[in-house]
């Protein structure tokens, strides 16, 4: 009994006009997608020690094997595989948390201490965040609305979890609950670099929670509860 190549006993391959075996086109694909992956993998690494700027697509084809103009085969162009490395950061972060679905409010404080817990976990996914952050304030860089964009969203998202999570009998203003959205950001990102350089120095976690109590403080209402999912994420011991 003989089997073709559909692994279908006698059915004969499906064959294209070319002589190109159709059975062969899951096979490819899962071949390209992992090729893919690798690149970004890559070119993260590359992007988070060299930068954009100085880091190539030698550097990142050298890495994973290939010719540079393999990586523009996957990706077109050098550009196009930052976008990329970007949003493999979003999604590594979405599977990082346990619920994917966009939380609200005090929920969304929990789940921004819960990513600071996870990305004391994810070296090179930080550091490349880094990296390509400060890099995307030079002029004309690829980056620079994804960073902008971002950051507006996230101050916004954070300034209704503030007012959310504040006393109802002390209503803050908003333009008081943007800025600490603001203080918030620069925490998080600031502590990130300290501890890049040196991580045991820096508890992460506790210190963004203590700067979200202190806000909520400073405005007459009381420190954010625990978190009734991951409860101890993000406090100090």
């Amino acid at each position: 009994m003989t089997t073709s190549a559909s692994g279908r006993s006698g059915a004969p391959p499906v064959v294209t006009a070319t002589g190109e075996d159709r059975t062969d086109a899951p096979r490819r694909s899962d071949r390209t997608r992992m090729r893919r992956e690798e690149i970004v993998r890559a070119a993260r690494d590359v992007f988070s020690t060299k930068g954009f700027r100085n880091g190539s697509l030698a550097d990142i084809a050298e890495r994973v094997g290939i010719t540079h103009q393999g990586v523009l085969h996957h990706f077109g162009s050098k550009e196009q595989l930052l976008v990329e490395v970007l949003h493999d950061r979003d999604v590594s972060g979405r599977a990082a948390d346990a619920d994917a679905q966009h939380p609200r409010g005090v929920d969304f404080l929990h789940h921004i201490l819960n990513t600071v817990v996870s990305n004391t976990t994810r070296t090179g996914i930080v550091q490349a965040y880094t990296v390509l952050s400060a890099e995307s304030v030079t002029e004309n860089h690829p980056a620079q609305e994804w960073f902008r964009d971002r950051f507006a969203v996230l101050r916004t998202d954070l300034a209704d979890a503030l007012d959310d999570a504040c006393d109802a009998g002390t209503p803050v203003s908003r333009a008081e609950l943007e800025r600490g959205a603001a203080v918030l950001v620069a925490v998080m990102d600031g502590l990130q670099v300290q501890w890049l350089l040196d991580p045991n120095a820096v508890d992460m976690p506790a210190t963004v929670r203590a700067t979200i109590d202190a806000l909520l403080l400073s405005w007459g209402g009381t420190p954010l509860p625990a978190d009734p999912v991951h409860r101890g994420a993000g406090q100090a011991t």
